[in-house]
């Protein structure tokens, strides 16, 4: 792995490092081809991470070098100058053949591939690349020689994606099948180089280190260090123009779409390094029919056989309708209905009818293809339960793709002493909620809040800086349900976000970098919730789910924290979050070990494995939504599916119009949100009715027994002195489809023609009955 040092551009500028002073006036031709014996472009290459001809600790050769190769391309964006190879190379595949030149007024040759090119100069490591910055207009364009093909990428099993991509540096290469690079991040915005890109890496997508192991753990570190070497940044040479990728004029949201997973052939380009990445600028294009997909798009979540009812959590990605096109009501945090349209307001989703109608589509036709029982929800409005409310108006919407009123919606509404103003769940602009099928769950009391802390502290920072923090999280949401006369507590979740800091970021100087542990910004404050949320949930008996967005990976605290977390001597500790309290009641006003956790069953990681997602970010795959189970819930389980409609997908066809340009979308569910659905399939039979009727046929008559005036479907008859018992296993009993309230009325008839009755009793009640002729008694014991 390069590891250069890090000097300033203003210190290599004075070293004379990669921006040599002839660069800045244009090339001329009055240096020849031929006036020096070039060192061949390998030699200058090497079999390492660095060129031999620069000593180690330098960023500059010791004298100057001349070189000759073929154009391969010209850029004059992220890179500025002309890549070079040689056409026969030295055969050790150990070195490369391909050179970048530093060259500014490269395009004052006129050069284009196939072309010759020599020059002369320093060799340098800029921040890791090899290169040769011409000095002393020391350049100068020969003959063609027709163009090189490209050299189609090879990974070896003993090395790295980043070993293997240091012996291509500078080279003019392809992509096919056997290359099997993925892409693991989606086209789109690289704060590092400040534009437009896609990632690939070996064989598969990257994993979020956390999602598989917890924090600060070896193998945490070792996995994190494996995803750093296993990425190819994909570059256009100029920046993509809104709505484009430059590589791929075919994006299209119905048809040529790229996923997370796919492979990716035929791609061609020239390979630099910066920013501490591979970068391969492209210089060809690529179709639909070069895109591999691995796991391609499934039109709607499986139907699980034996599932009774289906629970799913969604995140819908700030559906707002307090917008003045929109028309619904302002949320908690407005000021008016200025600050709602306003463009850094307190509607934080869409302004304009457009974008809106767009949204509530996708939204709508993903719900509709998940046909869930029970939806918990996430970063819907926080504007009340009125008409034109964002709950409101999402189940309107919903309920009109139905036309059997039975597989209708209505959504939860909290209780009234549970709302803030008498209106809103909380006051936060976002909030969960749920929705349900009457026809079949039922309420079962009240929606509750799950108060979750808030914190307010001042801390100092390493650099002697004080800050008063004052952070808020979101209530959770609890309803109780019955299913088939069972008990399923449901509470929906949405903890603190990653991105901004904490108390905890603060003093330890992380407020605004990457924390250590990999966890993100404000793990601490997440685990009070978690506690908040264990501890409330102890006292709830029967069947219980949590739902949503923890903004937690698997293995994180906070998840932990409400599975299987157990404290042991000689591991990290968890901790809490200091100076937290709920509802004015003070919490932890210092940090708090936690001890044990909930216990229950992360049912994504149970049935999908750890490398289970819902959610990518920074082209890395982990699950932030989640379900978790008591062991009575567990155990009636029958399908899990994250459907992967939005985290694999590109952010370009989602409903807003900002960096999309004229890009067409599309009313399909995918890129309906950031977040994956998590479904969850449930076994819920019916209750069985304990049924025992006892018949004695004390006759010479042989007799046909009847429940309900029903006959057994197979052997029918009794003869004289035989007894039968009919209970709930019989195809008779189950036939009559009884209730735990229904009765048995118990007959015969004498000869198979003769009715006789016996009696009437409760279903659930043992039964026994005596014929001996032409009369019949029904006794209960």
């Amino acid at each position: 792995m390069k590891k250069p040092l890090m000097w300033s551009p203003l210190a290599l500028v004075l070293a004379g490092v990669a921006l040599p002073a002839a660069a800045k006036a244009p090339p001329t031709e009055t240096y020849q081809c031929g006036v020096t014996t070039p060192t061949p472009i390998y030699a200058i290459q090497g079999d390492g991470a660095r060129s031999p001809l620069v000593r180690d600790g330098q960023y500059r050769s010791d004298k100057t070098y001349a070189v000759q190769g073929i154009v391969t391309a010209v850029t004059q964006g992220l890179y500025k100058g002309a890549w070079i190879q040689d056409p026969q190379g030295d055969g050790n595949r150990a070195t490369s053949d391909g050179l970048f030149v530093y060259l500014r007024g490269a395009d004052d040759l006129n050069l284009q591939p196939g072309d010759t090119l020599c020059a002369s100069g320093y060799i340098n490591e800029y921040y890791g690349h090899t290169q040769l910055g011409v000095t002393d207009e020391q350049v100068a364009k020969g003959a063609p020689q027709g163009t090189i093909a490209p050299t189609a990428l090879r990974v070896q099993p003993d090395e790295t994606l980043h070993e293997a991509l240091e012996r291509y540096e500078g080279m003019y290469v392809t992509m096919d099948a056997d290359s099997d690079l993925v892409i693991t991040r989606n086209f789109g915005f690289d704060y590092d180089a400040f534009r437009n890109n896609m990632v690939l890496s070996h064989q598969s997508p990257l994993y979020k280190p956390t999602q598989q192991y917890p924090a600060l753990t070896p193998d945490a570190e070792a996995l994190a260090a494996k995803n750093s070497d296993n990425q190819l940044y994909i570059e256009s040479d100029q920046k993509a123009k809104d709505g484009k990728i430059p590589y791929f004029p075919g994006l299209d949201a119905e048809q040529g779409y790229l996923r997370i997973g796919d492979r990716v052939e035929r791609l061609s380009g020239v390979m630099g390094y910066s920013y501490d990445q591979y970068r391969l600028v492209a210089t060809n294009t690529i179709t639909a029919g070069d895109i591999v997909h691995q796991n391609d798009r499934q039109p709607a979540p499986n139907n699980v056989p034996g599932a009774d009812i289906k629970v799913a959590s969604f995140n819908v990605l700030n559906y707002f309708t307090s917008a003045s096109a929109v028309g619904g009501p302002l949320n908690v945090t407005c000021d008016d209905r200025a600050d709602a349209d306003a463009n850094r307001g307190c509607n934080r989703g869409a302004k304009t009818a457009a974008e809106f109608g767009l949204q509530r589509t996708k939204i709508v036709n993903a719900l509709t293809a998940m046909d869930a029982d029970i939806v918990g929800l996430m970063e819907i409005e926080n504007n009340g339960f009125e008409s034109g409310s964002a709950i409101a108006d999402l189940v309107t919407h919903l309920n009109a793709q139905f036309a059997d009123s039975r597989d209708h919606y209505q959504f939860v509404e909290p209780s009234d002493q549970e709302k803030n103003q008498g209106a809103y769940f909380g006051s936060d602009a976002i909030m969960v909620g749920m929705i349900y099928r009457p026809a079949k769950v039922n309420l079962a009391g009240e929606a509750q809040a799950v108060p979750m802390p808030e914190q307010h502290i001042s801390g100092e920072s390493p650099d002697g800086e004080t800050k008063t923090l004052d952070k808020y999280q979101r209530d959770s949401l609890i309803q109780r349900f019955m299913v088939n006369d069972q008990p399923l507590s449901v509470v929906v979740n949405h903890f603190k976000s990653k991105g901004s800091g904490c108390y905890e970021d603060w003093i330890a100087g992380e407020f605004d970098t990457d924390t250590a542990d990999m966890q993100g910004h404000c793990n601490a404050f997440r685990v009070s919730a978690a506690v908040a949320l264990r501890d409330h949930l102890k006292a709830v008996d029967g069947d219980v789910l949590i739902l949503g967005d923890l903004n937690a990976y698997a293995q994180e605290d906070p998840v932990r924290v409400l599975t299987d977390y157990q404290r042991t001597e000689g591991q990290r500790d968890i901790i809490t979050a200091a100076g937290t309290e709920i509802r004015g009641v003070p919490m932890h006003p210092t940090p708090s070990v936690v001890e044990q956790g909930l216990g229950y069953t992360n049912l994504a990681t149970q049935w999908l494995g750890d490398k289970a997602y819902s959610y990518s970010f920074s082209g890395e795959l982990g699950a932030l939504d989640h379900a978790l189970a008591n062991a009575s819930l567990a155990s009636k389980v029958v399908g899990v599916e994250e459907w992967h409609i939005n985290s694999v997908e590109s952010t370009l066809f989602e409903y807003s119009r900002q960096y999309s340009g004229e890009l067409v979308k599309s009313s399909n569910p995918f890129s309906s949100s950031d977040h994956d659905p998590v479904l969850i399939s449930l076994d819920y039979p019916e209750p069985v009715v304990p049924v025992s009727v006892t018949i004695n046929n004390r006759s010479f008559l042989p007799i046909i027994p009847l429940l309900n005036g029903q006959k057994s479907p197979d052997h029918a008859w009794m003869k004289w002195r035989a007894t039968r018992t009919f209970d709930q296993a019989s195809p008779l009993v189950q036939s009559l489809a009884l209730q735990p309230d229904d009765s048995i009325r118990v007959s015969v008839k004498a000869l198979g023609l003769i009715p006789v009755y016996c009696g009437r009793a409760p279903a659930d009640s043992a039964m026994t009955v005596k014929y001996t002729g032409f009369r019949c008694q029904l006794t209960q014991p």
